[in-house]
């Protein structure tokens, strides 16, 4: 195949990977983007088939920004124990409450400078509830997923999450910013793993300049379900 300007590649990336995972949608429960909120602070250093599974039962005995704010800092860490730095979540969910009561009616803001002021809220997380929640591109989610296939990908030389996004969002259409984090993180997750990709059956192979030079083997090799997301 010619060599392709970046660009170009990318724009046949994005097609592709919107052929392959035209359902690819944020994996966290909610209903609210309350709980989007929560749910998002919880998934730092845990997976979200945990964070699933704490939330369901959370979001039954907790149902606002009141009720976590008002919550003791015992009761909760024993509710969100198992997403793992329990005591520290704990503690930026009732700050984060407390300031949802205090300055915004219990209610969710809709920007990035408001979210981003709340405790424990970064423009990670923020991406992810404005994206979901509110469908406001305003920026691209950089996980471990997405800033490890970036760099496959060869759309970024960067290591920090913020200078892995600036450079994503030069290269992406805002319009699909929401949608190619959840492209690379599905993708990531489903075939593109941090060990041993599984590069002979990558759909997406023949626009990919990494392709075979990480995979150990022709073997498909699934993710270890222990792995967990260390970008919060």
């Amino acid at each position: 195949m010619r060599k392709m300007k970046t660009k170009e590649r990318l724009h046949l990336l994005i097609q592709k990977l919107h052929e392959v995972y035209p359902s690819a949608h944020c994996e966290l429960e909610f209903e609210t983007p309350f709980q989007l909120l929560v749910a998002t602070i919880l998934s730092a250093q845990c997976t979200d088939k945990r964070v699933n599974i704490v939330t369901r039962d959370l979001f039954q005995k907790y149902r606002s920004a009141y009720d976590f704010a008002e919550v003791s800092q015992s009761e909760l860490e024993q509710a969100i124990k198992s997403t793992g730095f329990y005591r520290n979540k704990a503690k930026n969910l009732r700050a984060m409450s407390k300031d949802l009561v205090e300055k915004h009616g219990g209610e969710v803001p809709k920007t990035m400078a408001e979210l981003t002021q709340l405790a424990g809220v970064g423009r990670k997380t923020a991406n992810v509830v404005l994206g979901n929640a509110f469908s406001v591109d305003e920026g691209i989610v950089v996980d471990t997923h997405v800033a490890r296939l970036a760099k496959r990908f060869k759309l970024t030389t960067k290591n920090e999450p913020e200078k892995i996004e600036e450079d994503l969002m030069r290269l992406v259409p805002q319009t699909q910013w929401t949608n190619f984090s959840h492209w690379l993180i599905w993708h990531g997750r489903r075939r593109c793993y941090a060990r041993n990709p599984d590069c002979p059956k990558c759909e997406i192979g023949s626009l990919c300049p990494s392709y075979g030079k990480l995979a150990k083997g022709s073997q498909s090799h699934t993710e270890p379900t222990s792995r967990k997301k260390a970008i919060a």
